[in-house]
């Protein structure tokens, strides 16, 4: 009786222990991924004792009361928030969180400030693909970096670690992903601030500001939710190449608004304007025809800009560069920041212009070439350059004065007398004239000599008679010369009195033939001459003197009477 009594007690113990075991381990309790407010009761060297208020104690790892090597920022009886892990493990712990807990809670917050589109605070403290990683105060959100700031962003490290407002993009708890936007923040407060600035802004308003983007053209200068353009041009009076020889991105600055649209809400800001004019009567400072030092500040194509003072400039036309460089860039006369001697040429003052020249402060080397060679002096000098109408030769290292070829020889025709001559030979000229205005210097190599015509010259003038050679039988006329020095043409026409005798081809080379003189060009030493022109004359001093127009004698009969009194005279 005894053993039947024992067996079913003993199963029933089994059961009971089983059951409890079950309960114990196994059962979700309903406290499993809970948050619960626990006190401390005690810590260990890895451990926070815990009681939240359950069957047993449970415990947190220290590491998440503060940094690894910084003491835990807990002691006991401090009242803290845990996430439930597990509600009893092996050992009889409950097994807590404090991190998660306060993920948990961020979460909550986090889901509550999106659903009432509020702002979030959150510390910038990672950087991974694409952007950044923000704590949100336990929750680890996504900052992309299109999301920073209203424009692009060189360097974040100023913002690395500083509390600022996010807005929440889109966040999933399930998959424990949010996205969060810096920009949108600050767009929001700018549009606010830009509003309650603009409303009140009018041009000539003088503000302080922070340099926020530097770009070629200029800076543009945050006032504190709006931006303004301070342009290159208005940053200094002096000239600036680029914004960023004169300002640096965080710079404070204070502007004047100098234009503003309030239709486009544009603003155009100035620095320059809050100081004194230079060009304030820059036309008495800088009279024309002073002479002043001043520093290169820009090359061009059409010129160089010398700076007179800071925020005055005047431009050295290319043509006002050198006395002899003539077609040379700028370039390779002056050089950046060279400190050049400059003459003023002219001032004005409306359109801020002075126009400068480097030449005029050097002596004109043509009217230094005219004090020292009169007209007439012998000079000596090599061939630079032969062209088709004369030769170059070399005065100074700049200067070139220019023998043409009609002043090669007396006797040759210029062609002829040029292809006596090569580039490099050395000889000697006379001067002929000087042109300091024009540049140019004349020449001559057959003055050296005397004119052999120059006799012949002094005798024959216009209507003379000369006896004439002839050299050329054209069938436009005839050439001749005088004395083997002076050459002459006798044109179809002018070759008789009759039409009938008006024949070029009844005429031979070496014939002497008498002609009337028409014309002389005692430069190029040629004569225009008739034939016909002297017969008409010979006819009327024959009627003068042999007879009149009511003697009754015949022209044939004076002009007999006319030619036999000559043949007897010769």
């Amino acid at each position: 009786m005894a053993s039947a009594t024992q067996t079913p007690t003993a199963n029933h113990g089994t059961e009971d222990f089983a059951a409890l075991l079950e309960e114990t381990l196994g059962r979700d309790t309903g406290f499993d991924g809970s948050v619960v407010t626990g006190r401390v009761v005690r810590l260990t060297d890895e451990f926070a004792i815990v009681d939240v208020g359950l069957k047993s104690e449970g415990r947190v790892s220290l590491k998440e009361f503060g940094p690894a090597g910084v003491a835990p920022d807990v002691k006991p009886g401090d009242v803290v928030e845990l996430y439930v892990e597990r509600y009893e493990d092996r050992d009889g712990s409950i097994v807590l969180s404090r991190e998660k807990a306060r993920r948990e809670e961020a979460w909550t917050a986090l889901e509550r400030a999106f659903a009432n589109n509020q702002r979030v605070n959150g510390t910038i403290y990672g950087r991974v693909k694409g952007g950044f990683t923000v704590d949100l105060g336990g929750a680890m959100a996504f900052l992309p970096g299109s999301q920073v700031d209203i424009r692009p962003v060189r360097d974040v490290g100023p913002l690395m670690g500083q509390p600022q407002p996010f807005q929440i993009l889109k966040m999933d708890r399930a998959r424990g992903n949010i996205v969060v936007s810096r920009r949108a923040v600050l767009e929001e407060t700018r549009a606010e601030q830009r509003s309650e600035l603009i409303q009140g802004l009018k041009e000539g308003m003088i503000l302080d500001g922070v340099v926020k983007n530097i770009t070629d053209y200029g800076a543009f200068v945050d006032l504190g939710g709006v931006d303004g353009l301070l342009h290159v041009t208005d940053i200094a009076w002096k000239r600036i190449n680029h914004p960023s020889e004169a300002l640096q991105i965080g710079q404070p600055v204070r502007v004047q608004v100098i234009r503003f649209n309030p239709d486009t809400q544009r603003i155009s800001l100035g620095m320059k304007q809050l100081e004194a004019d230079p060009w304030e009567n820059v036309a008495i400072k800088y009279p024309a025809g002073a002479r002043f030092t001043g520093r290169v500040t820009n090359i061009t194509d059409y010129g160089a800009f010398v700076e007179l003072e800071p925020g005055v400039e005047g431009l050295v036309h290319v043509s006002e560069m050198s006395w002899t460089k003539k077609n040379v860039h700028p370039g390779k006369i002056v050089a950046t920041s060279q400190e050049v001697d400059v003459m003023v040429l002219d001032v004005d003052s409306a359109k801020r212009r002075i126009s400068l020249g480097l030449k005029q402060v050097q002596r004109n080397p043509w009217e230094q070439f005219e004090e020292e060679h009169k007209v007439g002096s012998i000079i000596e000098g090599e061939i630079r350059n032969i062209t088709e109408f004369g030769l170059f030769v070399g005065l100074s290292a700049d200067i070139d004065g220019m023998v043409h070829m009609s002043d090669l020889s007396w006797d040759e025709p210029g062609e002829t007398a040029m292809s006596h001559y090569e580039k490099g030979q050395v000889v000697k000229a006379k001067v002929l004239d000087v042109d300091p205005e024009k540049e140019r210097i004349s020449l001559g190599i057959k003055q050296l000599q005397e004119d052999p015509a120059a006799d012949t010259l002094s005798r024959v003038q216009k209507g003379a008679v000369v006896t004439c050679v002839v050299t050329a039988v054209q069938s436009n006329g005839i050439e001749v010369k005088v004395d083997d020095v002076l050459t002459g043409f006798i044109r179809r026409a002018e070759l008789a009195r009759d039409k009938a005798e008006q024949r070029p081809e009844r005429f031979a080379v070496g014939e002497k033939v008498d002609a009337k003189v028409v014309s002389v060009d005692r430069a190029s030493r040629k004569l225009a001459l008739t034939i016909r022109g002297r017969e008409v004359e010979e006819d009327k001093q024959a009627i003068n003197e042999y007879g009149s127009s009511d003697s009754g004698a015949s022209l044939g009969d004076i002009l007999g009477a006319a030619i036999r009194r000559r043949n007897t005279d010769a």
